[in-house]
């Protein structure tokens, strides 16, 4: 089992963890120390009071949680790079100007998805292999 480093960087900070047995990511959570944090349409940056040492060849990612992006709330899609050290902060915004969601202490905000990179290389070519699909792109599969 691969290990991840993990500093307090701040007093109250929670380490990320599964919500159950089965789960592929890990709940991050805010904390915060001067009071709740209105969330709407602009983007918030609320802390986790943790900072990370992620082992190159591992592919930390930060996504939104399905509970509150069904209520509108989401973070932004994000890498955590191997060679960063200060705290990480996540990036909440609202979809729709009506919608506003306050995020406490302690709130489970995002999601860390750990997975194994690729090591490749790109290799130019005047011409790629061709495939039924071709060059079509969005909406092209008619789904």
């Amino acid at each position: 089992m691969d290990e991840i480093e993990v500093k307090v960087l701040r007093e109250g900070a929670r380490l990320p963890e599964k919500a159950s047995e089965h789960a592929s990511g890990y709940d991050l959570h805010a904390c915060l120390h001067d009071g709740p944090v209105r969330v709407g349409t602009r983007p918030v940056r609320i802390p986790t009071g943790l900072a990370f040492a992620v082992p190159p060849g591992l592919d930390a990612q930060i996504r939104p949680r399905s509970g509150l992006a069904s209520k509108g709330v989401l973070s932004t899609l994000g890498t955590l790079d191997s060679d960063y050290r200060g705290e990480l902060f996540l990036t909440l915004y609202t979809t729709a100007p009506d919608i506003s969601y306050v995020v406490e202490h302690g709130d489970r905000v995002a999601q860390l998805v750990i997975t194994r990179l690729a090591d490749v290389e790109f290799a130019l070519r005047e011409e790629l292999p061709e495939t039924e699909r071709g060059a079509g792109g969005h909406g092209s599969t008619g789904r």
